[in-house]
């Protein structure tokens, strides 16, 4: 335990009784934009409710982790908890399970050489299952209307799923802020399973290329659940994933400062029902899709699969899918809204050498409606030539649109939208639903309850 917790923690300390000051329940009530409202009065500490478990200890009211876990630790809502710099969960060998229960609140202590993160290492798991009701929330230190994106590092997942990179399989890697190995040769490995779990405030930025995402997915498996599952005011990507074949349904990522959805080094997963809202005051891509940087050929090659999108950008922000070095990827029964570069650019020369046939295509685009000022940016001529343009792969499907009119309301599909009768019916994989609407939402709002930032 280090001997004192840093000022701001401390100042925390003294202001989280009654959830309030601190985070909890109440952070529905944040601006959308900025998350910022007017810090409540403190008040005195109270002692943990019922007693700290063993592995972490007894701080003010907060049960306070640190360093490397390596026994099973179950986290209760009658608790709180904080994250007092990075918390590694197993030893690389052992398997660890870090079990969260509805309800509970874990807090990431704000230090810019040490922040608060959660770094499940490879052969560990997380098993954080809440409810729409009562959802598990991971949040910033800081006293309400001072929290900001960065105060805390994140959540990391490493897995022994195959990633590229490397000149022979299996291949591993080194996770950035110094986050743990992941990488190997299980497509189906488990780390756990992230179940209504709300992310705010974090990404911690160390440098221009060492920076933390809100949630990482790094090299983790197929057999990992991922469900319902929120970042928000993120400073960096909402999500990114780092090679793996993990998927996810029910994704929502609001005021993202960087991109929202990022993949890079190989991965294969899926992912259903997914909205991305940018804010004015920062952002950048709703979808930046890699490869490999590297080399745009690696293998494994990303090519994921993603439906039910809802993308809504604004004019301050980039480009709603940059698809790019290299990377294959099928997008179905999704809309593109307002972003201020473009609704969609393809780029790099490997990405369309592998994608200007099509009868054997990388890339398929089907149901999808952009509405953007720019629909479709074509890449600059000078850098590569290409065998056909962005618009001709877009076009490719027949049943891809652009739109000037209205089909959004906020996020839900506008009074007679095409959103709810597409042309086509798509027919997906077994792992999704077949869904009879594009977009994220269509009569049902599962994002009720347990979202904020989203008005």
């Amino acid at each position: 335990m280090k001997n004192q917790l840093n000022a701001r923690l401390l100042l925390c300390l003294i202001a989280v009784a009654s959830m309030v000051a601190c985070g909890g329940a109440e952070e529905s009530t944040n601006d959308a934009n900025s998350g910022n409202m007017a810090p409540t009065e403190p008040t005195e500490p109270t002692e943990p409710t019922a007693g700290c478990p063993a592995g972490t200890a007894e701080v003010a009211e907060f049960c306070a982790l640190e360093g490397r876990i390596t026994t099973d630790l179950t986290l209760t809502a009658n608790n709180q908890y904080i994250l007092s710099g990075p918390v590694f969960i197993g030893d690389g060998t052992a398997e660890t399970v870090l079990t969260i229960e509805p309800g509970t609140t874990i807090y990431g202590i704000k230090d810019p050489g040490s922040p608060g993160t959660l770094i499940i290492d490879r052969g560990s798991k997380i098993e954080a299952v809440g409810t729409a009701d009562a959802p598990i929330v991971f949040t910033s230190d800081q006293l309400e209307g001072q929290k900001d994106r960065g105060d805390w590092g994140g959540i990391i997942i490493n897995g022994y799923a195959p990633i590229n990179g490397c000149d022979a399989a299996p291949c591993s890697a080194e996770g950035e802020g110094s986050a743990g190995t992941y990488g190997g040769d299980n497509p189906e490995d488990n780390s756990g399973t992230l179940k209504y779990v709300r992310v705010e405030y974090a990404g911690t930025l160390f440098s221009e290329d060492n920076e933390l995402n809100g949630i990482a997915f790094q090299g983790v498996g197929s057999g990992t659940v991922v469900d319902y599952i929120q970042v928000h005011m993120n400073k960096d990507d909402g999500i990114e994933f780092f090679g793996g074949t993990v998927s996810a349904k029910h994704v929502v990522i609001t005021g993202a400062g960087d991109d929202s959805i990022d993949w890079t080094d190989g991965w294969v997963g899926n992912i259903q029902y997914a909205i991305v809202k940018q804010y004015e005051d920062d952002g950048d891509n709703g979808i930046e899709a890699d490869n490999n940087k590297a080399n745009n050929d690696f293998l494994p090659r990303s090519n994921p699969t993603l439906a039910n999108l809802t993308f809504i950008g604004n004019e301050n922000t980039d480009i709603g899918m940059l698809i790019r070095e290299g990377t294959g990827v099928t997008i179905a029964n999704s809309v593109v809204s307002g972003f201020g570069d473009a609704c969609l650019v393809l780029d790099n020369e490997a990405t369309f050498a592998n994608s200007c046939d099509a009868d054997a295509s990388l890339i398929t685009l089907s149901n999808l409606v952009l509405n953007c000022e720019t629909q479709i940016e074509e890449p600059d001529p000078a850098e590569f030539t290409a065998a056909c343009t962005a618009e001709s792969i877009f076009s490719r499907a027949g049943s891809n649109v652009t739109t000037d009119e209205t089909v959004l309301e906020n996020y839900m599909p506008a009074s007679d939208s095409m959103l709810l009768s597409p042309a086509d019916a798509i027919e997906l994989a077994a792992w999704f639903d077949n869904t009879a609407f594009i977009g994220a939402v269509g009569d049902e709002d599962w994002t009720a309850g347990w979202t904020i930032g989203l008005e």
